[in-house]
């Protein structure tokens, strides 16, 4: 399996228009130099949770954080807790991952560690504790569905793809929580695509770059070859948008129109969904 030269960067690197938007934005100039210096760290890390936390510092200091922003940012913390700790432990497994690819889960692994990092720092005594994590999707009893997650690499792989694909639902899901919130909901939405990248790098790294269905860097309709994860997936296939079915305005079939949005997932939905990979 081969991977793209320009991998690193394409993780890696911000959307100009992403920093532009943000640090332009009035709300967050008049917050002083400490503010934009925290966006920007923010920025240079690359994605939702990082600057979520940063424009939530910024705004109401870390002792000061509304009860709904740190219930948010405690649920990302989870995730990237989650997260972090499935790249460790793949990139550190013995002839796991090919070197080919090597650099891709480098690259992923040093963001997730970085959210960690940072939603706790951002937390503070808030901050919920890690907990214990059985990546064989098996509740602690390490006989899961995934039992040969660190040491198959397709199935590392699959489980990889569940996790990011559930994460950028997830953060989309708390985009009407944060409603009140402008500047954080700005940083959530604004950035959200970046967080998206690693979903696409790795859907993509799992069918060789050929972009053939399933195996490719969107979601279409509800589809997964990945046995046990239909919730990961549960109402993609909708073409209900805004209220409006777009199936009746337009003569693109129903099949591009999922393919179009990503749905977003409760914080329910998602909690249920990595409940058997928490002991």
């Amino acid at each position: 399996m081969s991977s793209q030269s320009n991998t690193p960067s394409a993780l890696s690197t911000i959307d100009p228009e992403v920093v532009s938007t943000l640090v332009s934005r009035r709300s967050a100039i008049a917050k002083g130099a400490s503010a934009s210096g925290l966006v920007m760290a923010g920025l240079r890390l690359g994605t939702v949770p990082t600057a979520l936390a940063a424009l939530s510092t910024a705004a109401f200091g870390q002792a000061r954080l509304p009860t709904t922003v740190s219930g948010v940012l405690n649920f990302a913390l989870k995730l990237e807790y989650l997260e972090s700790e499935f790249y460790n432990r793949g990139v550190a497994a013995p002839n796991l991952i090919p070197a080919a690819d090597r650099t891709i889960f480098l690259t992923i692994q040093a963001h997730e560690n970085a959210h960690v990092d940072y939603l706790r720092t951002t937390l503070g005594a808030s901050a919920r504790p890690k907990p214990t994590f059985d990546f064989t999707a098996g509740n602690g009893s390490g006989t899961g569905p995934f039992a040969d997650v660190f040491t198959n690499y397709a199935t590392f792989l699959a489980v990889s793809q569940a996790f990011e694909d559930t994460g950028v639902r997830a953060y989309k899901g708390q985009a009407a929580t944060l409603l009140p919130y402008k500047d954080v909901l700005q940083a959530a939405l604004t950035i959200h695509s970046v967080e998206a990248r690693h979903a696409a790098e790795v859907r993509r790294l799992r069918g060789n770059f050929m972009d053939n269905e399933p195996n490719q860097g969107w979601i279409t309709q509800a589809r997964t070859d990945i046995p046990g994860t239909g919730a990961v997936y549960a109402g993609e296939d909708t073409t209900v948008q805004l209220g409006i079915d777009v199936t009746t305005i337009t003569p693109v079939a129903a099949k591009e129109i999922s393919e179009a949005f990503d749905e977003p997932l409760t914080m329910a939905a998602v909690l249920a969904i990595v409940d058997p990979f928490i002991v």
